[in-house]
This record gives C-alpha cells, sequence and structure tokens, in this order.
C-alpha cells in the first residue's frame, strides 16, 4: 500500500494491488487498516450474491471485494455523510459505478430490505462505549468504539438484511471472541469458520475472522491460523496474498 499527495491538502490516495485500486482517505480522519483487507480476503460470496457491507467507511472493502471479482453486485452502507461522499467518489475514480451502490443510510433501520442480501460483512468497533479512551475525531471515535451501532445492533441489522442461509463475515477483536459467537447464535447466525490472526506465530492472537450461516446447524470449522509477520517486519506469504492481484 502506497501513500502519495492527493489533490486536496486533507485527504491522501492509497493503492493496493500495485496501483490498480486507489483509495481516497481523509489525513485526519477514519483511515481503513489491514483489517479491512483480512476480512475481504477471508469473505467468500458466490460472484452472483448479492453483497451488503455494514459501515462502509470510504468503501474500501467493496472496492476490494469487486476487483477480486468476488461479487457483481454490492451495496457499501454508511451513516456519516463525508465518509459515504468519499466512498462515491472512490466508487467512481476506480469504475465500479455499475457494480457497487453506496447508500447515505443506517444500516440499523433499513426496513424494506429485510432478506434481499446472500451476504452481509462488518468491520464493527471494537470497544465497548465508555471503555478506554475516545479519540476526539468523531469519525475515528465512531468506527473505533460502540457509540453509534452496538455490536447487537450488528448482528441484529445482519440477520434482517440476509436471506435464509445467507452468510455473515465479520473481524473483531481475538479478546471478544466469546461475546461475537454468543452474539451470532443469539440472533440465529451459525459459525461455519473461525480463523484466528497472529502477529506473530508465537504471540497470542490478536484478530479473530468468522463466518457465520443465517439459521445454519451447529457444525464449526476452526481454520490453521492467520500469521501476518514472519522475521522482523517482513509478512509472510499469507499476509502477502492481501495485497497480491487475482489477475495476474
Amino acid at each position: 500500500m502506497r501513500k502519495f499527495p492527493g489533490s486536496k491538502s486533507e485527504e491522501t490516495f492509497d493503492t493496493l494491488f500495485d496501483g490498480r485500486l486507489e483509495i481516497r482517505q481523509k489525513k485526519e480522519g477514519y483511515r481503513f487498516s489491514i483489517d479491512a483487507l483480512l476480512l475481504a480476503h477471508f469473505s467468500d460470496p458466490r460472484p452472483a450474491d448479492r453483497v451488503i457491507d455494514l459501515g462502509t467507511g470510504c468503501g474500501v472493502i467493496p472496492l476490494i471485494l469487486a476487483f477480486r471479482r468476488k461479487a457483481e453486485a454490492i451495496v457499501g452502507v454508511e451513516v456519516q455523510p463525508s465518509l459515504a461522499d468519499l466512498a462515491r467518489q472512490n466508487v467512481s475514480l476506480n469504475r465500479f459505478s455499475s457494480q457497487i451502490e453506496i447508500w447515505e443510510k443506517d444500516f440499523r433501520n433499513l426496513p424494506e430490505e429485510s432478506g434481499v442480501f446472500d451476504s452481509a460483512l462488518c468491520n464493527p468497533p471494537y470497544r465497548r462505549a465508555g471503555s478506554g479512551r475516545v479519540n476526539p475525531q468523531e469519525e475515528k471515535a465512531l468506527a473505533r468504539h460502540e457509540i453509534n451501532a452496538t455490536l447487537e445492533d450488528i448482528l441484529r441489522a445482519a440477520h434482517h438484511l440476509l436471506k435464509n442461509k445467507g452468510r455473515f463475515y465479520s473481524i473483531y477483536p481475538a479478546t471478544r471472541t466469546a461475546d461475537l459467537l454468543q452474539g451470532l447464535r443469539r440472533f440465529h447466525l451459525e459459525p461455519k469458520r473461525v480463523q484466528f490472526v497472529h502477529s506473530r506465530s508465537q504471540e497470542d492472537a490478536r484478530l479473530v475472522l468468522v463466518e457465520a450461516l443465517k439459521e445454519g446447524k451447529a457444525q464449526v470449522r476452526i481454520l490453521p491460523p492467520f500469521i501476518l509477520y514472519a522475521t522482523g517486519n517482513q509478512y509472510t506469504g499469507q499476509a502477502r496474498a492481501l495485497f497480491s492481484d487475482p489477475t495476474l
């Protein structure tokens, strides 16, 4: 991922896949991290699926899915007007307007969209409201803390939006794995694949990736761990695949 100055002093352009995907972001607002790449890589929608990304931010996950040809019809939902506008710009910049729609809406209030999506993804806020220091920058605060939407809100929305047997994908702190798995079952989203993400092989897991099936039966696969770094700060082969161009 390379960074270079954008056309506006308060923005940068980030590039992925050897410059083939360009993403405009704010210097001081919420910026995507490797978590978004991990979630997009882990998800496995079918090409014909209708996919929704809950809290899309600058639209990075829909853009990666479209670039990797994982889905042909993707909706990114973002309640913050400035981020929704940025996501729309990024969709247009990368010429994915025929595949990606950006809705400036609250995903907790989409009554007309009940049971219409095959797959849903969410990179949710990791911290409970009132825990730790809340960033004074509003975009970062809403992205990191359960201020605007709790985990319960997200799972309820996913169940509402998904078709029966639709799939939900999420990434969460490993320390809150129990919260995520209990919440999924509460909303009839049965965990089917679980993968822990470690910075290094000798370190405790930092994140957990989960795929759940709406109204699925109880049976889960625990995948081999995903290791980000080998020696020093060199990415492993697994991690390098996050940035690889599937067409090459």
